[in-house]
C-alpha cells in the first residue's frame, strides 16, 4: 500500500465536502491550495474561500498563489514532496504543476464526461433538460476535462430539481468517488480508460448575461429548464415592462402550465395571488422573483406591494 502525501486544490463549497472526507479518512494532506482572498460585500472586506475556511479550522497548510507558474510557488510546491494532487472546482493547472507528483493529479468533475466539459456542468445539464447526470474522476492532461477516466457514478435528475439541490447531491457523491479513487491509487489497483470522443459532445459553457437571459419565444420546457438550471445562482433574468417601468428582474422559481391560449408571448396575467407569463404553448407561473434593489421574494409578497398594470409584459 502506497504512503500518500496529498496536495488538495479547490475553492468553493463543492470542494469542501471532498476535503472533509479526506481529512476524516485520515489521509495526509500536506497542503491545501485555494484562491486568494477577495474583497466582498459593501465594505469590500477580504473574504476567504470556503476551502480556506475549512482548511484553517483543521490546521492545514494553505497556499494562495495568484500565479500558478510563479517560481516561488513552484518551489514551495516541490518542497512539500507530495506524491498525489487532487483537484476539485479549482482552475486550469499548468503542466509543470499537474506533472509534478509521482502518482499524478486527478480531478473531480460534476458531469458524466465527456459530456459537459467546462465551467458550469451542473447548470447546463438542467438547462438542456437531461434526466441523468453524475460525477467523474480523471487524470489531468493538457486540455480541459479531457484526461483518462478513472471512475464515474450517475444519478437521476428529478423533474423539479434546481441547480442548488443538484449541486448538493453531486457534492456528496463526488466526495465518495474521490475517496474511492484515492483508495484505488493507494492500493495500486487504479485503471483508466480514454474518454470516448464523439461528434455530439455537449459543452458546459461559462455562464454570462447573454446565456442567462430568458427568451420568452422559446418553448415552455426550455424556459422552465433555464429557470431551474440557474437557480439559485446566477439566476435567469429578463426585462419587465410595466407602464413607465422598465426593469431587469430575476426569476428563481417557477412552475409550468401546458395549455392553449391566445395571449401574445410575454403577456403578464396577475391576480392577487398569482403571476404568470404567456409563452407559445402555455404559461410560466412565477413563484419567486427579484426586482432591482429588492430582496428575492415569493410572488404573493410581491403582489401585496407591486401592481402589474394592463399591458404589462416580459421582454
Amino acid at each position: 500500500m502506497k504512503d500518500l502525501r496529498i496536495v488538495f486544490m479547490g475553492t468553493p463549497d463543492f470542494a469542501v465536502a471532498t476535503l472533509k472526507t479526506l481529512v476524516e479518512a485520515n489521509y495526509t494532506i500536506v497542503a491545501v491550495i485555494t484562491a486568494p482572498d477577495k474583497p466582498a460585500g459593501r465594505g469590500q472586506k477580504l473574504s476567504e474561500s470556503a476551502v480556506k475556511h475549512y482548511a484553517v479550522s483543521q490546521n492545514l497548510t494553505v497556499l494562495q498563489p495568484t500565479n500558478l507558474k510563479n517560481e516561488a510557488f513552484l518551489n514551495a510546491l516541490r518542497t512539500l514532496k507530495a506524491n498525489l494532487q487532487i483537484v476539485v472546482a479549482f482552475r486550469m493547472l499548468p503542466k509543470v504543476v499537474w506533472q509534478m507528483p509521482e502518482y499524478g493529479t486527478f480531478n473531480l468533475h460534476a458531469s458524466l464526461l465527456p459530456n459537459y466539459r467546462g465551467a458550469a456542468p451542473i447548470n447546463w445539464a438542467l438547462i438542456n433538460g437531461e434526466t441523468k447526470t453524475g460525477v467523474s474522476t480523471f487524470f489531468i492532461d493538457e486540455k480541459i476535462d479531457t484526461g483518462d477516466m478513472i471512475f464515474q457514478e450517475s444519478i437521476a435528475i428529478d423533474p423539479d430539481e434546481n441547480a442548488g439541490s443538484l449541486h448538493d447531491k453531486l457534492m456528496e457523491i463526488g466526495s465518495k468517488l474521490v475517496l474511492k479513487t484515492v483508495k484505488s491509487i493507494q492500493n495500486d489497483t487504479v485503471k483508466t480508460i480514454p474518454q470516448l470522443e464523439t461528434p455530439h459532445i455537449k459543452t458546459a459553457y461559462k455562464l454570462d448575461k447573454d446565456n442567462c437571459k430568458i427568451d420568452w419565444n422559446a418553448p415552455l420546457d426550455a424556459i422552465y429548464n433555464l429557470i431551474r438550471g440557474l437557480s439559485p445562482y446566477p439566476a435567469a433574468w429578463c426585462t419587465l415592462q410595466n407602464e413607465t417601468d422598465t426593469l431587469d428582474i430575476k426569476i428563481y422559481r417557477a412552475e409550468k402550465e401546458i395549455v392553449s391560449h391566445s395571449n401574445p408571448v410575454g403577456t403578464i396575467i396577475s391576480t392577487k395571488k398569482d403571476l404568470k407569463v404567456a409563452v407559445s404553448n402555455g404559461y410560466i407561473i412565477i413563484e419567486e422573483i427579484k426586482l432591482p434593489g429588492k430582496r428575492a421574494m415569493d410572488v404573493k409578497s410581491l403582489l401585496n406591494g407591486y401592481t402589474f398594470e394592463a399591458g404589462a409584459k416580459m421582454l
